[in-house]
């Protein structure tokens, strides 16, 4: 008769164990050590937006069901705000794996279920390039063109200029090249034989 330590044993096929390593290695956090006590999932501000709660993700990769997290929706609305991180017991730095996670996707061409958010996030890297630093102000107006949204949120956003919480024109870092060098320097995420889009 096994011992109780028997059933909680996950053995993964050999290819699942090296994608699974590489996850834990790009996001520099053990997803194994997870004991499923919803405490991210309970924390989540974005919670009600996901198809699953942060700790579902986590255990789809603990089961090696790295295809189901991968078109969960889940990865794409997390903001990385760190309250599901700093609330785990075990220190998983969840927002780390769901940033691998994207960026997994983003290389290996899949269909990304919320495109929008893609788009923003696009929106938002390039504010960062261009200036350093975000001009939100840029961000929305050019995420509102991409979308065909012309004058969605039109009010919304008359009313945060009058507040000052938009600036009409960018603030810039001082050095700027030392920005575009780290984008120079991003690469796609090395994964096992077989799991690369390549």
């Amino acid at each position: 008769m096994p011992g109780p330590d028997a059933a909680l044993k996950i053995t993964l096929k050999r290819d699942d164990q090296d994608v699974q390593e590489a996850l834990q290695h790009h996001s520099r956090t053990n997803i194994m050590s997870c004991l499923q006590c919803k405490s991210c999932s309970n924390g989540c501000p974005f919670f009600n937006a996901m198809d699953l709660g942060p700790n579902r993700i986590v255990r789809l990769l603990q089961l090696g069901r790295f295809e189901e997290a991968l078109t969960s929706t889940t990865i794409w609305i997390c903001v990385g705000c760190d309250t599901c991180a700093s609330n785990c017991p075990m220190s998983i730095d969840i927002p780390a794996v769901m940033d691998v996670l994207r960026q997994y996707a983003l290389d290996s061409d899949r269909a990304i279920p919320m495109p929008e958010v893609l788009d923003l996030h696009q929106e938002i890297l390039g504010s960062i390039q261009r200036y350093g630093r975000t001009h939100k102000l840029e961000i929305m107006l050019r995420y509102k063109v991409r979308k065909k949204a012309w004058l969605e949120d039109w009010d919304l956003g008359l009313k945060m200029l009058s507040k000052r919480k938009l600036h009409l024109l960018p603030a810039k870092v001082r050095n700027l090249t030392e920005i575009k060098d780290l984008f120079s320097k991003s690469r796609a995420v090395s994964w096992p034989r077989g799991h690369n889009h390549e």
